[in-house]
């Protein structure tokens, strides 16, 4: 694009340090929690970084953050456009609002209803779409002709993988030393993000992507060496349903360690561990990296783990053990 508000190319390390002061004044800086029953579970030290406690409750709040509260008002003036399964939605909606700019959201009409309530709740326009790739982008491109509206991608944007890469930057800071970092996979932002922050800020850690097996095709697109689009994914992680993009698909082939996949129970039991030991709510999606790290576990005996717990947004009247 021509003229871009955004990074042209992929974020550097000032790029990230950058983000991560916009982050910090707009957002949270997020705890890490730890379970001594977890650990001696696994068997290695974990650190939970919490990202359910980011404001409107996932880490895509810094990404949203990091380009809103960027942009120049000419760019506002008819308001930003995305298209999101809730937590890029949700946080692209606040962060709208902050700056008093309207915001239009395309949902699969499968999205949950407390994530849907939410983009509503901070005063945004939701379009409703069937649940598949090619119909979000249709709709999207509807939006934005219609509107006018600035679109602003959930992951494809390297300004919104520099705001993402400031939750791992806060985890290598706040421990370092720490040997991997498991991050769940949909469209790659947070991975990519955390996969340069590991890289800038300490090389020796390694990026575990982890995928329910019902939606494997970032595992199948870094095996293939191609983009496999997500069709038709089986899975309750709502936020891990979308593909690769070309940036986020160039930085995980070059940096991220592997990708572990895990079966819907695997997802389930390890859901229902956090809610029942720590005692904080987590999203099937952010239960994903420590399903992928119990599953492996003997790989990772006596290491330092930290797992990104990437949002809290789930409809109570739909628990998966229930």
């Amino acid at each position: 694009m021509n003229n871009s508000p955004f990074l042209s190319v992929r974020p550097s390390r000032d790029n990230i340090i950058s983000a991560h002061e916009r982050v910090l004044f707009h957002g949270k800086k997020t705890p890490l929690l730890s379970s001594t029953a977890i650990n001696e579970m696994v068997g290695c030290e974990i650190y939970f970084k919490a990202e359910n406690f980011q404001k409107a409750g996932a880490f895509k709040f810094r990404g949203a953050s990091n380009v809103v509260m960027g942009l120049d008002e000419s760019y506002l003036e008819h308001g930003v456009a995305t298209h999101s399964s809730g937590n890029h939605a949700g946080a692209l909606a606040l962060a709208a609002k902050l700056r008093g700019a309207k915001a239009f959201i395309v949902m699969p009409n499968t999205a949950p209803k407390i994530k849907v309530k939410a983009v509503k709740s901070y005063g945004a326009e939701v379009i409703f779409c069937e649940p598949n790739q090619k119909a979000r982008e249709d709709t999207l491109a509807e939006v934005v002709e219609k509107e006018n509206a600035l679109f602003i991608h959930p992951y494809d944007n390297y300004s919104i993988i520099a705001g993402q890469a400031t939750a791992a930057k806060e985890i290598l800071e706040e421990k370092p030393g720490t040997d991997f970092i498991f991050v769940p996979v949909g469209g790659g932002g947070l991975a990519s993000g955390s996969c340069l922050s590991a890289n800038y800020f300490s090389s020796k850690t390694r990026v575990i992507g982890c995928e329910p097996a019902g939606a494997d095709d970032a595992y199948r697109s870094l095996r293939d060496g191609k983009i496999h689009p997500s069709v038709n994914p089986k899975t309750i992680s709502d936020g891990l349903l979308t593909s690769l993009s070309p940036k986020t698909f160039s930085i995980l082939g070059e940096l991220l360690e592997r990708i572990v996949l895990v079966e819907e129970n695997e997802i389930i039991s390890a859901m229902r561990l956090v809610w029942e030991r720590m005692k904080i709510i987590i999203e099937p999606s952010s239960a994903v990296p420590l399903a992928a790290l119990y599953k492996e576990r003997e790989n990772f005996r006596g290491k330092k783990v930290a797992v990104i717990i990437s949002g809290g947004n789930v409809d109570l009247d739909k628990l998966p053990w229930l």
